[in-house]
């Protein structure tokens, strides 16, 4: 339940970020004021996006047979993974300018009185968010042996949910603890983290398809040290992918996801250093 209350905390701060500049934007004039009953149904239809899309993913769950679901669990974990990763590398290459980005899509839409642009602006970016949290959620929670129950899982995204709410409001206030920018860093290396148990998980369920060859099972054995049937064995588990035995083959995937992840942060960060040089060249002249 853990990693509903984190994916839940993460997801929410993001689309508050996205609602909350635009809503600070309109609110700055007279024009923009007309826009905020539109930018109010944007949230309302992204929501009901993310809501449609959890209820595909548990009906087709719900037609398939045994294995059927296996292979149906084990793709979602890796499409939840990828996710992962894709939101990461992009919010590293775009999060300095998001909000000029924004604040810009959206001058388009009020300067012509195009109010169901902003509308569309404002529901494709929260079902974003909300449909990564649909995906994240059905990858880690769903698909494993021990979800703890629904009403478990509402608890900690409610949970979740008033984490995020409190941790806007602090980051509102433009401490020197707590920043945007700390934030960010922080979550950064969190979601990696989960994103590579995302990708252990599904290689699990490849090697009990067997789709995926073990090479040598097992490489080790750490149980004596560190167990993954509780405690912090059961977190690094859960959160980093941690296995007391594991394969060769998922310690070579897991080797390969992190070199690619440092590659594409990387690059996402060369990339978007220009961009900084470039906006601030312009806001000096």
């Amino acid at each position: 339940m853990e990693q509903v209350g984190f994916i839940v905390w993460r997801e929410s701060v993001e689309a508050l970020l996205v609602v909350g500049i635009l809503y600070s934007w309109l609110r700055a004039s007279p024009e923009g004021r007309r826009g905020l009953p539109w930018l109010w149904g944007g949230v309302g239809a992204g929501l009901l996006l993310a809501g449609a899309l959890a209820l595909v993913l548990l009906g087709i769950s719900s037609w398939l047979s045994d294995e059927g679901q296996e292979w149906f669990q084990a793709l979602m974990a890796l499409a939840a993974c990828g996710l992962v990763v894709q939101m990461v590398v992009w919010m590293r290459a775009h999060g300095r300018g998001l909000k000029r980005e924004l604040e810009s899509g959206a001058s388009e839409q009020v300067g012509g009185d195009h109010w169901w642009g902003l509308l569309a602006l404002v529901m494709i970016a929260v079902a974003r968010e909300g449909s990564e949290t649909v995906v994240f959620l059905y990858g880690t929670v769903l698909s494993s042996q021990d979800a703890g129950g629904v009403g478990a899982m509402v608890l900690a995204g409610l949970g979740g949910f008033a984490a995020a709410l409190l941790t806007f409001w602090l980051l509102q206030l433009g401490g020197r603890i707590i920043t945007w920018r700390r934030f960010f860093k922080l979550t950064e290396i969190l979601l990696l983290l989960l994103a590579g148990a995302l990708l252990v998980s599904a290689t699990d369920r490849l090697i009990s398809l067997d789709v995926l060859p073990t090479l040598m099972d097992p490489v080790w054995d750490t149980s004596w040290l560190l167990d993954t049937e509780g405690g912090l064995g059961k977190v690094l588990a859960d959160f980093a992918g941690y296995r007391a035995y594991p394969a060769l083959s998922q310690l070579l995937i897991w080797l390969a996801y992190w070199g690619i992840v440092a590659w594409l942060l990387r690059r996402a960060s060369r990339g978007g250093a220009p961009a900084a040089a470039g906006a601030k060249a312009g806001a000096a002249a």
